[in-house]
């Protein structure tokens, strides 16, 4: 019952807002019972709180790792002591750290020569004889034995001349991996084959595909969802932590200097146990919520893998949840719909597990205190799960649950009402849904639709991740400029979904989310007002102050 309450409480953090501030109030500052002086106080700024009620301040107070107070310049100038750091604003504009709701790390490309293409706008990347060309360039000057992992788009994954054979004939002598962008669908040839230890006995694991010709004999090289994740995740784990520790420290700089205190991170790079070796030895100033994502064999899913590992391996990290993978996407035709894909008449996509493997997650999560994800992107598979979550229990116990659908780009609006109603958190990407007025290189397919706002209307929760560029302005101005005007969401909607709900999505909208007394004192000082600078212009901001737990992570010097 204490969770319907509260979530009966926060439900308003979800709509829309009714209208934007054009200037900063002053309301009266509510302070802490303490009497003990802020150790910091900001002071003459436009800071954006995230609450519906007062969403915009002057200043606030920060004592400890905590928000004691938030008001006008005048009232909080006053709890200001001798020894009180006093952050000068001058109208700069301050928000709730970022929270980025569904990202991937450690991040990068550490297997060996690394390339992409460059893509004409609206061309599905490189052709196959591009792809084929660049390989032998690259297999006569890079020495043998090296990886040659490159991203290539829909032309080359679905052209049946580039397989196996193919890439063994232009670079015989180096290990060839090439992937989507996306992260759907991969190609290989013989010798990664070999490094990835698949043989032609290797059997398919439960939730993926290793292609093969079509009398069912050799393999093409085709590896497709956990076929695919679950060696490369081996593959990596032989390189030292070193390099991972690199590229994460790499990672947590770039983000404080975009004012991002949290990050939700699906862990599919590494083995278990060497992603928190890395997560500790990286001591990242942020926080992180790792979140594990099981790999799977010809016998089924591997639960065991997370299970006896330390859930609080730094002061800012924890170990919290599980992910599934249950479809692709519409890009390749992997999301499994209700409606054939266009020009491939009798094609709906398909679900990688059996309906009942995706019950007995469903039974799972109800029996567990770890939150469920699950990656859902055909309107298909969202109408089954939310069909099989109403079989299993009723409405009241699964809203306890906030069972997360990552992406969910198929929940539209006949869906809406019933995944309000079972308490689903909505994970979107902005960036998988580019408006092509605004980036024409990277649009977003036609088949792809967007249902921001109105699932905010509606009344389910709804968090901003990044799962692209980490840049949360960048994904900011992309979620405000969608292709259909009415799903588009405003700039302090936006905010809102990157911060607060962000929150929600993990159960810490008590802790932070919102600039509050008694919240965790994680924000950001931007160098621009994202909420009236021109469009074009958000991408360029950054973050000249970063705070987490009351501590300064990141000041940019001022001239």
């Amino acid at each position: 019952m204490k969770y319907l309450l509260l979530i009966a409480a926060l439900l308003p953090l979800f709509q829309p807002a009714s209208a934007q501030q054009a200037a900063p109030k002053a309301p009266a500052a509510k302070a802490a019972a303490s009497s003990a002086a802020p150790d910091v106080v900001l002071l003459g700024g436009k800071i954006f709180t995230a609450d519906l009620a007062k969403p915009y301040a002057q200043a606030l107070a920060v004592r400890g790792d905590k928000i004691v107070a938030v008001g006008s310049t005048a009232a909080i100038s006053k709890l200001a002591g001798p020894r009180t750091r006093r952050i000068e604003l001058r109208g700069r504009t301050v928000v709730p750290g970022f929270n980025d709701a569904h990202t991937h790390l450690p991040a990068g490309h550490p297997l060996g020569h690394f390339f992409d293409f460059p893509q004409a706008p609206m061309v599905p990347g490189p052709s196959t004889a591009q792809v084929l060309d660049t390989l032998a360039a690259l297999a006569g000057r890079v020495p043998p034995g090296t990886w040659l992992e490159g991203e290539v788009g829909l032309l080359a994954l679905q052209d049946p001349q580039l397989r196996r054979s193919d890439l063994d004939r232009v670079a015989p002598k180096h290990p060839v991996l090439l992937h989507t962008p996306w992260g759907h669908g991969s190609v290989v040839n013989s010798l990664a084959l070999q490094r990835l230890s698949i043989t032609e006995a290797t059997a398919n694991p439960l939730g993926g595909t290793t292609g093969r010709l079509p009398d069912g004999g050799a393999l093409t090289g085709q590896l497709n969802e956990y076929a695919d994740w679950a060696p490369r995740r081996v593959l990596h784990g032989q390189l030292p932590d070193s390099v991972w520790t690199q590229l994460l420290r790499g990672y947590g700089a770039a983000a404080v200097r975009f004012g991002i205190t949290s990050v939700q991170s699906m862990t599919d790079a590494l083995p278990p146990a060497q992603t928190l070796r890395v997560v500790q030895a990286a001591a990242l100033p942020i926080r992180q919520r790792i979140i594990p994502f099981p790999m799977t064999t010809s016998y089924g899913i591997n639960r065991r893998e997370w299970a006896a590992v330390d859930k609080n391996p730094s002061p800012l990290a924890r170990v919290e949840g599980v992910k599934y993978i249950l479809d692709a996407t519409p890009l390749e035709g992997g999301a499994l719909m209700r409606r054939a894909y266009p020009g491939r008449s009798g094609w709906y996509g398909k679900l990688n597990f059996p309906v009942d493997t995706v019950r007995h997650m469903l039974r799972t999560a109800l029996q567990s205190s770890q939150p469920l994800m699950l990656h859902i992107s055909g309107d298909s598979t969202a109408s089954l799960v939310l069909r099989l979550m109403h079989e299993l229990s009723d409405d009241a116990t699964w809203r306890t649950k906030r069972v997360r659908f990552e992406h969910g780009d198929g929940v539209g609006a006949d869906l809406q009402a019933r995944a309000k109603a079972l308490g689903i958190v909505v994970v979107q990407n902005s960036s998988h849904f580019i408006n092509a007025a605004v980036d024409p290189q990277h649009g977003a397919p036609a088949n792809m639709h967007a249902s921001f706002r109105s699932l905010l209307e509606s009344g389910v929760p709804f968090a901003l991740g990044s799962d692209g560029p980490m840049n949360p302005f960048l994904n900011i101005l992309f979620a405000t400029t969608l292709a259909d005007p009415k799903e588009a969401l405003t700039r302090e909607q936006a905010v809102r979904a990157y911060t607060a709900g962000a929150a929600f999505a993990e159960f810490q909208e008590q802790q932070k989310g919102t600039l509050a007394p008694g919240k965790l004192a994680d924000l950001a000082v931007l160098s621009k007002d994202i909420f009236t600078v021109p469009l074009p212009a958000l991408p360029g901001t950054v973050s000249e102050l970063t705070m987490v737990g009351g501590k300064v992570v990141y000041e940019a010097k001022r001239p």
